[in-house]
């Protein structure tokens, strides 16, 4: 024997024929148990950091990493900043913005919206908006032509086509000999985007930056500077030292505070996840308890021949756990290859099912994403398995102290 006699010993029981058939049954069950476990948490968690990173990709593409405002309602002095942003490597788009509410009607359609006021020149360097336009593009925003661009929601709902006019009401009055007077500006439908986020496509409208101004009153100001990173992670340690860097009467966040709620709801739901299939791997651990318990029951006379033999029972407790961490580590390997292989053609694999079946999962009429998305990271595989190897190693113990337990004269007394 070129082994330690634990390992030579619980290898052999492992892979022996047993007289008690239901023993070799449950130990295929535990093995079962812990690869569909396994299997289940590589690919559900895969799937919703699929989720995630298609959700913030659609989020990002119409929002920003960072935006620098000012405590007042306007910006002066914002043609400075980018002299001063020079010194941040990892910001690579600026773009100012003019951001207001206003409601916009057309025939009897009515609608509030969010208005933003952009440069078709920097807004590209930024956002994703110009590959996002379904009709027309961002440079058919000319400065005082009053163009409007919609989303494709709020456009359906005023029911207006390109090329239409649409009445702009600002929250700010105009004093008339007649009264005090909304301000309304009839502007043209130059084209239409879709995000992919209802959020945006039933409530943004953008217009020219020189066209913003005049309207809200604002000459020569805006609401603040919208910056791109080359890594959108960087954001928040990047605002803590802009704030400390620039002068003082700036406002900087970035995109974790702003969509804050909806992040930490994914990740919350990951964990929950998370919780809830573990689970199955402790009910196959439980079966790895059962296993060893009847297998020790089966070998008590072997037990007790290896105790008068010399085996102290911690040798005897290390032979059986040798026995349960075969049953965990194979288990673990096979729910780490399925796993892997199912997370990394998911997308490949739920198309082919809904051809099969003849249905789709995740309509496109409801759902914004219709199809499943899939990222597999090798951090959450590594900690699965992990986990799962853990599990499976503690629910040795028990059996294995109890098999240590064996008196050999008692054990043989019946023999």
């Amino acid at each position: 024997m070129f082994k330690p006699l634990e390992v030579f010993v619980g290898l052999r029981y492992t892979r022996a024929k047993r007289r008690n058939h239901f023993i070799s049954f449950i130990s295929f069950i535990s093995i079962a148990g812990i690869a569909l476990g396994v299997t289940a948490l590589i690919t559900v968690l895969s799937v919703m950091n699929g989720f995630e990173k298609e959700l913030r990709t659609r989020i990002l593409g119409v929002a920003s990493h960072m935006v620098i405002g000012s405590a007042s309602n306007g910006m002066d002095s914002w043609q400075t900043l980018p002299s001063l942003l020079e010194r941040y490597p990892q910001i690579i788009g600026q773009a100012p913005f003019i951001r207001a509410e206003g409601m916009l009607t057309a025939g009897e359609g009515v609608s509030g919206s969010l208005i933003r006021g952009v440069s078709p020149e920097f807004e590209p360097q930024v956002s994703s908006l110009d590959q996002q336009m379904t009709i027309g593009q961002l440079a058919d925003l000319t400065s005082g032509d009053f163009n409007i661009i919609l989303g494709y929601e709020l456009a359906r709902r005023l029911g207006v086509r390109v090329g239409e006019k649409v009445t702009l009401v600002t929250p700010q009055a105009s004093v008339t000999p007649v009264g005090i007077m909304p301000r309304l500006k009839r502007f043209t439908v130059v084209g239409v985007f879709e995000a992919g986020m209802h959020e945006y496509d039933s409530a943004l409208a953008l217009i020219h930056l020189d066209d913003a101004a005049k309207l809200f009153l604002k000459p020569g100001q805006v609401s603040g500077l919208r910056l791109k990173l080359t890594d959108m992670f960087d954001a928040p340690y990047l605002t803590q030292l802009m704030v400390q860097d620039l002068p003082r009467g700036y406002i900087i966040t970035d995109w974790t505070r702003q969509h804050v709620n909806f992040f930490r709801a994914v990740k919350t739901e990951k964990m929950v996840m998370f919780i809830i299939l573990t689970l199955i791997v402790m009910v196959a651990a439980f079966n790895i308890v059962s296993t060893l318990v009847m297998v020790v029951t089966d070998k008590r006379a072997d037990i007790a021949i290896l105790r008068t033999l010399g085996a102290s029972p911690g040798c005897i407790m290390r032979i059986f756990i040798v026995q349960g961490v075969v049953i965990g580590a194979f288990g673990t390997l096979l729910g780490l290859v399925g796993g892997v292989t199912l997370a990394s053609n998911v997308e490949k694999i739920v198309p082919l099912i809904e051809q099969l079946m003849g249905r789709k999962f995740l309509s496109p009429d409801v759902y914004y994403i219709s199809d499943l998305p899939s990222e597999m990271l090798w951090s959450d595989v590594i900690v699965i398995s992990v986990i799962a190897f853990s599990i499976s190693l503690l629910a040795t113990l028990y059996p294995a102290w109890h098999a240590s337990r064996t008196q050999p004269a008692e054990a043989l007394r019946y023999e």
